[in-house]
């Protein structure tokens, strides 16, 4: 007696169509491309390109992660993915540490891509080389100190903190009496979390406070800034000591560096 005969049922996702995830992909839409991003690029390093568009209306900054070639692609789409994921939950974090970043407006993770707030300002590097006058100096600098102690003793460590990624915006205060508009105060935003991680080791700061350092005092008359950003990280942190010190150790390793070449 022969056994029936059951016909055998192809692969989830073959066929002449290709799988569901694939036709998706090829019908999505380039979001950046139709929001005109492209052709309103505004840099592009190692990691990633940023794009200037319009999101919901409203001015936006699109930073994307582009994919690595000498990778492996399935390891490349799991480094991205992961970079992505902790550059945005810093993102949020901070903010929820009452540190000033750009608002999130939208992740899509089918190109890589982070949507937020475009920040009206200019770099602290910019300020710097232009020079800056004693009192800009002394508010920025409690500003910037203010904010890295709560990022630190909320246990986020920035990764990157140069001038590049702070942005210094002026800001109208109101109206005097005389009916004229107030002299616009300073506010700095820290920006690009893209090397952000969690840490609450006491060297992983004091590494961050060296990095910052370093990028202020490219000008010996910057080093007032800096010695703002110290005196009120000191007050605002309870665990300034320990970051203190390892600040100053970094330091002095960096200078032996220096030193020995």
């Amino acid at each position: 007696m022969t056994k029936p005969m059951h016909k055998r049922e192809p692969p989830r996702g073959s066929g002449t169509r290709g799988s569901e995830p694939d036709r998706a992909n090829e019908s999505a839409v380039d979001l950046i491309d139709k929001l005109g991003g492209y052709e309103a690029k505004i840099a592009q390093g190692a990691e990633g390109r940023v794009f200037a568009v319009t999101f919901l209306n409203r001015p936006a900054i699109v930073k994307q992660r582009f994919k690595k070639t000498y990778r492996h692609p399935t390891l490349d789409a799991k480094i991205t993915r992961a970079r992505l994921v902790g550059e945005t939950r810093a993102l949020v974090r901070a903010r929820k540490l009452g540190v000033p970043t750009p608002s999130l407006f939208y992740v899509d993770k089918r190109q890589n891509a982070i949507y937020m707030e475009r920040v009206p300002g200019r770099s602290l590097k910019e300020l710097i080389r232009e020079g800056m006058s004693d009192e800009d100096m002394e508010e920025v600098g409690r500003q910037v100190g203010k904010h890295v102690a709560a990022m630190h003793d909320g246990g986020l460590i920035h990764g990157d903190l140069t001038t590049s990624n702070i942005l210094v915006a002026r800001r109208q205060t109101g109206e005097g009496d005389d009916g004229n508009a107030a002299e616009a105060s300073l506010r700095v935003v820290i920006i690009d979390f893209g090397l952000a991680s969690n840490s609450i080791i006491p060297e992983d700061k004091g590494v961050d406070l060296y990095v910052l350092e370093r990028a202020i005092t490219v000008t010996h008359a910057a080093s007032r800034l800096f010695e703002a950003v110290m005196r009120e990280y000191k007050t605002a942190s309870g665990l300034w000591s320990a970051s203190f010190n390892k600040f100053a150790e970094v330091r002095m390793r960096g200078r032996k560096r220096s030193m020995i070449g």
